[in-house]
């Protein structure tokens, strides 16, 4: 079992920047590869980033690349994200996620329970 808690969400500028984390519970956090989703009002979430195990392999949604950047610290049991140049259309709940496997789609195991990022000019 994975416990997952958000924080590091707000209000931001457009063209701003802001970094979510997210702390894991339990000794078996490096085992996990880890991801971060988002929904807006009305849209059904959506794959952000995510991060392998290692820290060695990454993957963006297009809508990130080159703005984003998900990092893992897993002495401190927490995965990053990094986000800059934010948009109106980057605002959203944003949630991470752990999952045991991850070969094709990232689908979470487990999930916390998210941070609203608003993005406002």
């Amino acid at each position: 079992q994975v416990q997952l808690v958000e924080s590091g969400g707000g209000l931001v500028q457009t063209g701003g920047s802001v970094r979510l984390s997210c702390a894991a519970s339990g000794r078996t956090f490096s085992r996990y590869a880890m991801g971060w989703f988002r929904q807006a009002p009305g849209k059904e979430r959506e794959f952000v980033a995510a991060i392998n195990w290692s820290g060695g392999r990454t993957d963006y949604a297009d809508s990130g690349k080159g703005r984003f950047t998900i990092s893992r610290d897993n002495a401190k049991n927490t995965v990053y994200l990094q986000m800059n140049s934010l948009k109106a259309e980057d605002t959203a709940v944003y949630y991470c996620a752990a999952a045991f496997h991850w070969t094709g789609p990232f689908k979470g195991d487990y999930w916390g329970q998210g941070t609203q990022v608003t993005v406002s000019s």
